[in-house]
């Protein structure tokens, strides 16, 4: 987890939550476990852009510089649309959001808490080498949340290990829709997106790409061979300009059926005219059957 600077202190009471401890966070964000007034567990998303804000003695967030307070107050509307989209977004597969308010000038949002492991970290505990059995568990029902948020017109853009938590028996929760758009009629990229080096295709980072569901696609791409690999994979600028990154059906064949290599092959293909363009064509391509009794690996 990143250095958390400026987090709220425990026993800090918000509209009716009380702050336990901090459970995660970056460059925007800290995450806290908290508890409401029948002492059900709960985590809170609190908006604390680091290089933007201070917390002050009343616990306020605060522009640190006054050259900072527009921006500071646009990322608040952005979260706080990012919350207001997420309460009205229910699925099985997606982080539930339960409540999100504004309080000490800035915005906090609500989910519900659910036992499990986030898949970043249990890559990198494992260094990859996930079986196959779990990875079709999991994206089965990633792809599942995902064909829900596409019908509604929204793309994730920002889908990576980091973003994915695991619930027992590998039962997947698609977090942090905190670059989430509305499929625009152009496509066109839009302004100020996310992007994360080796997860995010060429059309995310090019002024005049068109974004879609083939966008979301090759991020899944991506994540499902870092489960493989163990590492992100060489990132869609460098690949564009030389594409040094081995087929998967190649570099592993040996611990892979070449139906499911050849699926992560076609979903992070640097032309996003020659990927999957829906969800529906990536889960033809993933389904080589039913994975049953998937379980978090041993160890």
């Amino acid at each position: 987890m990143a250095r958390i600077t400026h987090e709220l202190p425990r026993g800090t009471r918000l509209d009716g939550y009380t702050i336990e401890r901090v459970i995660g966070g970056g460059g925007f964000s800290i995450v806290y476990l908290a508890s409401d007034g029948t002492g059900q567990k709960v985590v809170i998303k609190e908006y604390m852009p680091s290089k933007l804000a201070v917390r002050n003695e009343e616990l306020d967030v605060v522009a640190s510089q006054e050259h900072f307070v527009e921006r500071l107050a646009h990322g608040r509307r952005l979260f706080f649309q990012e919350a207001g989209t997420l309460s009205s977004i229910k699925h099985p597969n997606i982080v539930n959001v339960i409540n999100f308010f504004r309080q000490h000038g800035t915005v906090y949002m609500v989910m519900e808490f659910e036992d499990g492991a986030n898949l970043q970290g249990y890559i990198l505990k494992h260094k990859g080498n996930m079986s196959e059995a779990f990875i079709l568990t999991v994206f089965h029902g990633l792809l599942d949340g995902l064909q829900h948020i596409h019908s509604r017109g929204l793309l994730h853009l920002d889908i990576k290990p980091g973003n994915i938590h695991l619930r027992p028996g590998g039962r997947p929760l698609l977090l942090d829709f905190g670059a989430v758009h509305e499929m625009m009629h152009s496509r066109q990229f839009q302004p100020n997106q996310v992007v994360t080096p080796g997860y995010s295709p060429i059309e995310q980072l090019d002024p005049g790409g068109y974004v879609g569901p083939w966008t979301d696609i090759y991020a899944i791409g991506a994540t499902l061979r870092t489960c493989m690999s163990g590492q992100p994979p060489t990132s869609s600028t460098k690949r564009r300009e030389q594409d040094t990154l081995r087929p998967a059906v190649y570099a592993f064949k040996k611990s892979y059926s070449q139906r499911l290599l050849a699926a992560v092959d076609r979903a992070m293909e640097v032309d996003p005219m020659l990927r999957p363009q829906s969800v529906d064509e990536l889960q033809t391509l993933l389904d080589n059957g039913e994975a049953s009794g998937a379980t978090l690996e041993k160890g």
